[in-house]
């Protein structure tokens, strides 16, 4: 799902690349920087996004684990989803200095413009296009935020110390609110409609 999730907001990228300046190839990708580009897999032409951090929503943590449904008088019992916050990495290696910055600035102003990904606002081709094989790492509904992080030098420093040192032009997104769910049939069982408060003391026996 985590997958699916960049690869929608990708896809988008790409498509607003392609409509509003012409470009004739796909230039956003999915990539991790430590695998370094001597290796063929990564291209300096690209744009790559890559998880670097996960962290949990601790504010949705408390939710309950059961729905209540009074027509039936039953209650559905599974785990809450998980609601977790991811750091995006988006780096433009460009061999060019001055165009690594131009793409790198196209990629600020379409999050500017649009930061809010839904399965209704966008493409419906974004959802299908490079989607996982299995449709178990699908989202059905989704609803991304994407808000501008501003790291610290000490930051940035460990962040290019672990992927091998070299900093190219970057720019880091928290990707918000994306909840992690397997899909199951929930434990259902009756609701408690009545509560019986009469009680009764047993005679103490005589001796």
């Amino acid at each position: 799902m985590i997958s699916h999730a960049l690869t929608i907001v990708i896809n988008e990228l790409n498509k607003h690349f392609i409509d509003d300046y012409k470009s004739s190839e796909t230039v956003a990708k999915l990539g991790n920087l430590a695998d370094g580009f001597g290796s063929g897999v990564l291209s300096r032409t690209d744009l790559f996004f890559s998880v670097v951090n996960i962290k949990e929503e601790k504010a949705l943590k408390n939710l309950p684990n059961y729905v209540r449904n009074d027509v039936t008088l039953k209650a559905l019992y599974e785990n809450p989803p998980l609601f977790l916050n991811f750091q995006i990495l988006v780096t433009a290696p460009h061999e060019t200095y001055s165009l690594g910055l131009s793409l790198l600035s196209r990629v600020i102003r379409f999050f500017q413009y649009k930061n809010v990904f839904t399965q209704d606002n966008v493409d419906p081709a974004s959802i299908i296009t490079n989607s996982p094989t299995n449709s178990l790492d699908h989202l059905e509904s989704f609803k991304l935020i994407f808000d501008l992080y501003s790291a610290s030098m000490e930051e940035v420093n460990h962040l290019w110390g672990t992927l091998g040192g070299k900093q190219y032009p970057f720019v880091i997104y928290w990707m918000r609110m994306l909840d992690l769910k397997f899909k199951t049939v929930p434990q259902e069982s009756s609701l408690i409609i009545e509560v019986n408060t009469k009680f009764t003391h047993k005679p103490s026996s005589s001796i």
